[in-house]
């Protein structure tokens, strides 16, 4: 069983930044993906970004490619802190993101595209508004 902690969400204005942190904590994550998600008001969930196990690939959406930077800091395989920095942000990036982690037998390889998960963290709030 794992637990995800999503914080650093909050209000910000066109144009500035924000960086999101999950505190991932847990047995075996060593072997785990992970991806940030995000569901804007009235639409579906989209995966924006996700990180190998190793570390050292990572896939990002059309829509914040460029604009958005994810990061892994692994302390051991039970600690696990990944961060989404997101630059120049737009008042449609505002949303609920959310960390998720998906088990993997090959530890650099992610795909942003996935849907199916395994943990999930409750959520951060951004709000883009002037």
């Amino acid at each position: 069983q794992l637990q995800l902690v999503e914080s650093g969400g909050g209000l910000v204005q066109p144009g500035g930044s924000l960086r999101l942190s999950c505190a991932a904590s847990g047995e075996g994550l060593d072997w785990d993906a992970i991806f940030w998600f995000r569901q804007a008001p009235g639409k579906e969930r989209e995966g924006i970004s996700c990180i190998s196990a190793s570390g050292s690939n990572t896939h990002y959406a059309d829509s914040v490619k460029g604009r958005f930077t994810i990061s892994r800091d692994s302390r051991d395989n039970a600690s696990v802190s990944v961060y989404l920095q997101m630059s120049d942000l737009r008042p449609e990036d505002t949303a609920i993101y959310y960390c998720a982690t998906k088990s993997t037998f090959v530890r650099n390889l992610c795909d942003v595209g996935a849907q199916s998960m395994d943990f999930w963290g409750k959520g951060a709030l951004v709000n883009v508004s002037s």
